[in-house]
């Protein structure tokens, strides 16, 4: 059976009104809650950027699901931390954590004020930064020079069984190499045919039997003009191609770029819909494509209407 799951977006609400939602979210009988992990938002108008790490703690005391959330360690954060970070929350919180580990974007880490390295190098950091951490929680001592550097670290407190490691990824390029050292996949809703190559570059390259995450950027509302115009307001900065996103470093960088969006633009990158069956077809085809969990991530302001909506007339069509 498929796990779906709530997005609490950081870039766009406080992090006690994410609690707030997480809560909720429980109740409405969502399985578990994804979280991004960001210094900048998209956009001026989402406004927010709490800090991930110490939302988590207090959420996971707040709930009983599973949480993940999504980071890119080798810049911003250095590995070890991370490391420690995720082992406290698995100590604290048993089979109820997991961490995506990405190459990341400049809007988050490069505030360092290191240069920004090219995607080839920012995946070789990556794959260091992987296998620093599972070094770590296997309570080696670690000393590592390289793309990162380590010198003989060591974690105390480490959980009874490590933290799934899920590879980040939005190309078919990314996914088919993460596919060889990752515990799992996650990636973002695509146009089917996009996430359907998604799902096979992962599978050629290494993930044939392990799990695969979907992060599925929606906008639900009562109404179709709402769920567009919500969506556009609140995202239209985040449709460009991963070269675009990744590269780009300010807020008002990304609201420029998007000067010439139109709201029927968005239709091709996030799936909307006042129409509960469509979203229940959509999901659908994930579950089809593999998906074992869906983090469902309504981008407009509007949560409660989606909670609710999702709560009574979806989330039941995929229980057992």
């Amino acid at each position: 059976m498929v796990q779906l799951s709530y997005h609490a977006s950081h870039e766009q609400f406080s992090p006690s009104a994410l609690l707030t939602y997480a809560q909720q979210a429980e109740q409405a009988g969502f399985q578990g809650i994804s979280c991004s992990d960001h210094f900048h938002p998209w956009s001026e108008r989402q406004g927010q950027s709490g800090f991930a790490w110490a939302w988590l703690g207090a959420a996971m005391q707040a709930t009983t699901l599973p949480f993940g959330v999504v980071c890119a360690p080798g810049q911003r954060y250095h590995p070890a931390i991370i490391a420690q970070a995720a082992a406290t929350l698995g100590e604290m919180f048993p089979d109820r954590f997991w961490v995506a580990l990405g190459s990341g974007q400049a809007m988050n880490e490069a505030i360092t004020g290191k240069p920004w390295p090219a995607k080839a190098e920012r995946n070789a950091r990556l794959k260091e930064c992987v296998d620093v951490m599972r070094a770590l929680w296997a309570g080696d001592t670690v000393t590592h020079h390289g793309l990162v550097c380590v010198e003989e670290a060591k974690l105390y407190t480490r959980p009874a069984k490590p933290p799934q490691i899920m590879g980040a990824a939005i190309t078919p390029q990314t996914a088919e190499w993460v596919g060889g050292w990752a515990d799992g996949l996650i990636t973002i809703s695509h146009p089917y045919d996009q996430l359907r190559q998604v799902v096979e570059a992962f599978r050629r390259g290494g993930g044939e039997h392990k799990p695969m995450y979907l992060k599925a950027q929606i906008s639900y509302a009562p109404t179709e003009e709402a769920a567009l115009q919500g969506a556009y307001d609140q995202w239209r900065t985040n449709i460009f191609a991963s070269s675009v996103l990744s590269e780009l470093k300010h807020p008002h960088q990304f609201d420029a770029a998007a000067t010439f969006v139109k709201s029927p633009d968005l239709y091709e990158h996030i799936r909307i819909s006042s129409a509960p069956q469509q979203h229940i077809d959509w999901l659908k085809k994930d579950i089809d494509l593999g998906f074992e969990t869906i983090s469902l991530h309504n981008v407009n302001r509007d949560q409660q209407p989606f909670i609710d909506l999702f709560g009574e007339k979806i989330l039941p069509v995929f229980r057992g």
